[in-house]
């Protein structure tokens, strides 16, 4: 499935609910199924910065794809964690690099959320890119 394809399920899923308390329950979770980080990868390099808890976020490339693993210590922020990771795991660098990730904004997200929840979605969007700038400049390296 491309990231479009993702996000568009992601909305319709979240237009089933009316109110936010619904929704920070299927976030939360979400959280219950976010693809689990390494212990080993659990180190201060994959910390996120800008979080108001601690979150650890993971890539490796695989076969030309990202492959996104993550931990929190807080539920919600792992449930947020699992939402990006559901959009962009498993896709190409350039496809990460060209997604604007509209859903957030489509189910109200960063609206809904504290503004140090909010700079922490913004900082995990942020390092996942970074990831695909990073992935994407070594594979051009290599050729």
């Amino acid at each position: 499935m491309t990231i479009q394809e993702i996000e568009n399920q992601i909305v319709a899923e979240f237009s089933n609910f009316e109110d936010w308390l619904d929704k920070y329950n299927y976030i939360i979770e979400m959280g219950k199924s976010c693809p689990q980080i390494d212990e080993k990868d659990k180190v201060n390099e994959n910390l996120i910065k800008g979080c108001q808890s601690k979150v650890w976020l993971s890539a490796k490339l695989e076969e030309g794809r990202i492959r996104f693993r993550a931990d929190s210590d807080a539920v919600i922020t792992r449930g947020i964690a699992s939402l990006l990771i559901r959009a962009l795991d498993n896709q190409t660098p350039a496809d990460i690099l060209a997604s604007d990730l509209s859903f957030i904004e489509k189910i109200g997200l960063k609206e809904h959320l504290s503004p140090t929840r909010s700079n922490g979605l913004t900082a995990m969007v942020k390092q996942m890119k970074i990831y695909a700038l990073a992935f994407q400049t070594l594979a051009q390296q290599q050729q």
